[in-house]
């Protein structure tokens, strides 16, 4: 079997509240974009894979889909040891191919991802809700909304402003307690002195964890800050090659790592990374990127497949208007279900493609 041609996609969603406006320390959103992959064989199967398109190196020259097109075709989909070790793509768009390499596979074997994953362990997912930075009575409701909507985690950005994180933390836990786990992210916001200090500062309020206080690259600095806290450590910018996470292990950096397929090129990166997290006795946590049905899909899958994924995964899909697949994924009571169809075990709607093309 061989790869004979490759689309590039880039589609745009809406959301909707609570998810929109979504803040982040680094800008506002309203939508979710998204690269798609599209893989067709000389079989006739065609497989699909999906990476954010945000912060794409857009320095190579042409479109994403002649760069792809020039290392992709005529390639064994099966291949896939020779596609992280050929490629030169980066991992986000050398992502979006494997995962695309995966639905492939799976179509051809008649088997669904996590079979291919090493068979499931659960089959259901837990999901966390997410939160933009929201101003204390903001952040109040929107807790209790997602209390009520049966969730038993949230997420909340952060990282503008420590004193304003604060302020969230205390809405939050004044609107439910303590009848939600609470994480939040400054997205690498702050300088390890001020990371420290609200660390310290988030003491009382008993967070689940604090997610990536400082620069990707200040691992030790995460593990002596660790030492000096109560408030645990998880780490998500940090973890990109197994040959980093191994130092993360190895330093005790961190008591919860997030990989994600965009950061570590793909859903086997992925499977290696949480693998050496298993036998450290550290969990793991599949992060989100607003991800839209084909990656949501990869992320049950993985979870479903993998037993170090103890804890409840991020997850904004319920803040879609739409997708691009059909029918959409359900949440109910705070979990998801894993797809039983062979691949990723989803449909795309052709329509529903060419509705939201960019």
């Amino acid at each position: 079997m061989k790869i004979t041609d490759l689309q590039a996609l880039r589609v745009r969603i809406p959301q909707k509240p609570p998810i929109a406006p979504y803040q982040s320390r680094y800008r506002a959103g309203t939508s979710k974009e998204a690269l798609l992959v599209r893989l067709a064989t000389d079989t006739g199967l065609v497989g699909w894979g999906e990476t954010p398109d945000d912060w794409i190196d857009k320095s190579f020259e042409g479109t994403p889909q002649d760069l792809l097109r020039r290392q992709v075709l005529g390639r064994d989909p099966f291949d896939l040891e020779a596609w992280y070790a050929e490629n030169t793509v980066g991992s986000y768009l050398a992502s979006g191919v494997e995962m695309a390499l995966w639905d492939v596979i799976g179509q051809a074997t008649r088997q669904p991802l996590y079979k291919l994953l090493g068979g499931a362990v659960r089959t259901k997912v837990e999901l966390a809700a997410c939160m933009g930075i929201r101003p204390y009575a903001e952040a109040k409701a929107i807790a209790r909304q997602y209390l009520d909507m049966g969730f038993s985690t949230l997420k909340t950005k952060a990282g503008r402003d420590a004193r304003e994180d604060l302020e969230m933390v205390r809405g939050i836990r004044d609107g439910v307690a303590d009848r939600l786990k609470l994480r939040i992210d400054p997205n690498m916001g702050y300088t390890p002195d001020v990371a420290l200090s609200l660390a310290r500062d988030l003491e009382p309020y008993h967070l689940e964890y604090f997610e990536q206080p400082m620069h990707r690259t200040l691992i030790a600095e995460s593990a002596r800050m660790r030492r000096q806290t109560k408030t645990p450590l998880a780490l998500n910018e940090s973890v990109t090659t197994p040959e980093i996470v191994l130092q993360i292990l190895q330093l005790r950096a961190a008591d919860v790592l997030l990989p994600d397929t965009y950061q570590c090129g793909g859903i086997l990166a992925v499977k290696k990374i949480a693998a050496l997290c298993e036998a450290a006795g550290v969990p793991c946590v599949f992060h989100c990127a607003h991800d839209l049905g084909l990656k949501t899909a990869a992320m049950l899958h993985m979870v479903a497949s993998s037993p170090g994924f103890t804890l409840a995964n991020d997850c904004t899909y319920y803040g879609l208007e739409d997708d691009i697949i059909t029918p959409l994924h359900r949440i109910e009571g705070g979990f998801m279900k894993v797809p039983d169809g062979p691949g990723l075990g989803v449909v795309v709607d052709e329509a529903k493609l060419a509705k939201y093309r960019v």
